[in-house]
């Protein structure tokens, strides 16, 4: 095993911030707001503003977490075909989702970029926060999910070139 440089050390903390600390942040203003909210509406008045904070960390939240879904292969998988097949039709079957997931991932973040930047006109009602920033982590979403795909893919694949099983 190797030694890691700086420079995986950096991208390897850069990831992390993004699949794993950004999302516990997130999650965690989540639920001071949420109850914020029940405790203002049961005890004194109802507040608007937890309530915005709560869908926009939300967002965060779910998106920033499901990259580290993937990172780790936790997500969710209804795989009993899958399970059954021969490793060989299991591989090709990685491949074809792999491709169409990559397929569609791609012509995705180009309206998605043109649509997160047409959204800096608008703002939350309560917290002024312009939603390009409140839309900004499907971006991220679609970047990594792109670069963990061709990661996968050229594993995948990798074994066909050098005519090695995997």
């Amino acid at each position: 095993m190797s030694i890691p440089t700086p420079l995986a050390k950096v991208g390897r903390f850069f990831v992390d911030l993004i699949e794993l600390y950004i999302p516990v942040t997130t999650f965690i203003v989540l639920f001071v707001s949420f109850m914020t909210q029940i405790v203002a509406r049961y005890f004194f008045k109802p507040l608007l503003w937890p309530e915005e904070l709560s869908l926009m960390c939300f967002v965060w939240t779910a998106l920033l977490g499901g990259l580290y879904a993937k990172r780790e292969n936790n997500h969710v998988a209804f795989s009993m075909l899958y399970d059954v097949c021969s490793p060989r039709l299991q591989k090709a079957m990685r491949i074809a989702g792999n491709v169409l997931m990559l397929f569609a991932f791609v012509i995705a973040l180009v309206p998605s970029w043109k649509y997160v930047s047409f959204m800096a006109y608008k703002k939350s009602d309560v917290l002024l926060i312009p939603m390009n920033i409140v839309f900004f982590p499907f971006m991220i979403f679609l970047v990594d999910m792109i670069v963990r795909i061709v990661i996968d893919l050229a594993k995948d694949l990798g074994p066909l070139k050098t005519g090695g099983a995997a």
